[in-house]
């Protein structure tokens, strides 16, 4: 087991903190009704930077009246898609403007590495770029019968979209609710998650610059069983889109249910990555490497599960392990860090124990503990265990960390068992050479997404979610369309119509 390679441990703070995180309903920011407050943390040395208002049903109560008034009376979903368009490109060009701003604040708010965190931002304005041409280009159904009649599709906005989005890449993730529930008509309320509001409080005054109108954005912080519980639970909010944790994406269910509420729900993941021998070796070690230690590991799609075929095991592990050893753990502002600091330090203490619960269930092959030249803040070395039963706790469950499983298998049929054995079904990355096997595993395999040959690269354009315990529903291009917008069915007589003439007799 070698030693990870470390950065120097610095703690940089970007200029312009905010004193203080407000919310921000119907165009003004404003503190708690009842003046509750949270503190936030920063990754790398645990310690408050800035309290943030701490919304409470009656702070939730404001701004979906907020946005529900912009959307019986204002012009959002009543202008026409271009008008919508140039506005949301407008937001696109003012985050592509403030990039290398929007990044410094996440990475000291996650921990996550300037350099991807620089790539969330560019993804963020991308997500706009992408619905505004949506939406002009959309185009819905007509169906004719000669002489009979035309039937055709009007799609109508819904109204108000709450949006619950998680803490790992806080400000893309907002953005790929946002775009389409903005591009859509609809008014929305923003609840990101308690650990990382910096970010989040950066797109009122991106919205407001861009032209979009007032009490169309409205954004409530504080906690899930709090802020989030009241959202989910408003009568006057018939959409929730949540990106989050299984357990609390049941709970949402749950409460949802009794108002039959529309539901987008992306959960949590354990996805599988099955290196066949075939496999081009190189190119899967590159990506199974980025797939589960980018973003310090915190990603729903992470490949946290490696199943390799047994003739190549023995290779691939000595070659994973030791470039595994070599990944830059430090300052999350230093271009060259690799894997930053997790979220928080109840994250942090979560990651371990799993580490620790590895220890007895596989081969401990790189990591395992606190990277040395790191004594504070949440670093956890990237960990590789290797020879892990399908039945231990780190093949079963999700970690969230810079923690892998590797698990050798036989047969085809063996890996398709391994990958499908578990409660999850975001995503799959296969490795391959052999067409035919290739098509049959991936259309096989119990997931939302499969990649054959890559990490996770994606198409806007494709449809996003998972199955089983991984989420309800799928967006991304017009399946998010569909998510935030009505169909009705118009029926027009072209002519005259039979109709049995009850009662004339």
């Amino acid at each position: 087991m070698s030693t990870t390679s470390t950065a120097v441990a610095t703690h940089h703070v970007p200029d312009g903190l905010p004193d203080r995180i407000q919310h921000y309903i119907n165009g003004s920011f404003v503190d708690s009704v009842g003046g509750e407050t949270f503190e936030v943390l920063d990754p790398v040395s645990n310690q408050t930077y800035v309290t943030a208002a701490a919304g409470q049903k009656a702070d939730i109560d404001a701004a979906v009246a907020a946005a529900t008034v912009a959307f019986n009376e204002g012009p959002w979903p009543r202008m026409k898609p271009r008008e919508r368009a140039r506005i949301l490109n407008r937001i696109a060009d003012a985050v592509e403007a403030q990039d290398a701003h929007l990044a410094e604040f996440e990475t000291f708010d996650t921990g996550l590495p300037i350099t991807q965190a620089l790539g969330q931002a560019q993804r963020a304005a991308e997500n706009f770029r992408f619905f505004a041409d949506l939406i002009v280009a959309q185009s819905d159904d007509t169906y004719k019968v000669p002489g009979s009649q035309v039937n055709y599709v009007n799609r109508k906005p819904i109204g108000v979209a709450g949006l619950i989005t998680p803490w790992n890449t806080p400000f893309m993730l907002e953005s790929w609710k946002l775009a389409p529930a903005l591009s859509s008509g609809c008014t929305v309320v923003l609840k990101p998650a308690e650990f990382t509001p910096l970010s989040a409080s950066l797109w009122a005054e991106i919205f407001e610059q861009a032209g979009l109108p007032t009490g169309v954005f409205n954004l409530v912080n504080g906690l899930g069983e709090e802020a989030g519980d009241a959202l989910v639970k408003h009568p006057d909010v018939p959409l929730i889109s949540f990106t989050g944790e299984s357990r609390t994406g049941q709970l949402i269910f749950g409460n949802a249910a009794p108002m039959l509420k529309g539901l987008s729900m992306e959960l949590g993941g354990k996805s599988p990555a099955v290196v066949f021998a075939d496999a081009d070796l190189d190119a899967a070690i590159d990506s199974t490497l980025f797939g589960v230690f980018s973003l310090n590991g915190e990603r729903c799609t992470a490949g946290s599960r490696i199943l390799v075929e047994r003739p190549i095991y023995d290779e691939f592990l000595e070659r994973y392990a030791a470039r595994a050893s070599k990944i830059v753990v430090g300052d999350p502002h230093d271009p060259k860090t690799e894997v930053g600091a997790l979220v928080h330090p109840e994250h942090f203490d979560k990651v371990m124990s799993y580490v620790e619960i590895g220890k007895s269930e596989g081969r401990l092959l790189a990591g395992g503990g606190r990277p040395e030249g790191l004594p504070t803040g949440n670093y956890v070395a990237p960990t590789v265990f290797a020879d892990v039963k399908p039945d231990a706790r780190i093949f079963q469950e999700e970690i969230f960390g810079p923690v892998v499983a590797i698990t050798p298998f036989d047969t085809d049929a063996e890996a398709l068992e391994l990958a499908n054995g578990v409660r999850y079904g975001l995503a799959a990355y296969i490795w391959t050479r052999d067409l035919e096997r290739a098509h049959n595993f991936s259309q096989n395999v119990e997931a939302g997404m499969v990649w054959l040959n890559s990490h996770n690269v994606r198409d806007l354009r494709t449809p996003f979610g998972g199955v089983k315990a991984s989420g309800l529903g799928h967006e991304g291009g017009y399946r998010s369309i569909d998510f935030y917008t009505d169909q009705q069915a118009v029926h027009i007589t072209l002519g005259r119509v039979h109709t049995p003439r009850f009662g004339a007799a």
